[in-house]
């Protein structure tokens, strides 16, 4: 593939088929296993209601969250389709942190993931 946007953009909303895409089957793979991995994860520890409060109580960490999470691509959709109607003690989870926590590292392990396969189909990375 020679569009380098193109390639961000699936790299991006489908973890790990970017590399697939640039002929990195083992590299997709798993990345794509790793990132969706900890997206389930995450999702099923109660991250997707995470951060639990809302822009006015915490401007920054509040963007940050937001950010992190919006890397997991078509999972950022689906994690914030689910935290429309959480449920009424999900706070109270002992996994409700960590799921957050999951869900942010997904995300930021897929921004690299996406510059990894830009690099790729530039010729800057072998």
């Amino acid at each position: 593939m020679n569009n380098f946007l193109i390639t961000g953009l699936v790299a991006w909303l489908l973890p790990g088929v970017g590399h697939i895409l640039e002929g990195r089957w083992k590299r997709g793979i798993i990345l794509g296993a790793v990132i969706w991995t900890m997206f389930i994860i995450g999702v099923w520890s109660g991250g997707a209601y995470y951060p639990g409060f809302e822009y006015k109580d915490g401007a920054l960490l509040y963007l940050l969250n937001m950010f992190a999470r919006f890397g997991n691509g078509i999972g950022s959709f689906i994690g914030f389709w689910l935290a429309l109607n959480p449920p009424p003690n999900v706070a109270a989870w002992a996994t409700f942190e960590y799921g957050g926590r999951f869900l942010e590292i997904a995300g930021l392990l897929n921004y690299l993931a996406v510059l990894d396969a830009v690099d790729i189909n530039q010729g800057r990375k072998r």
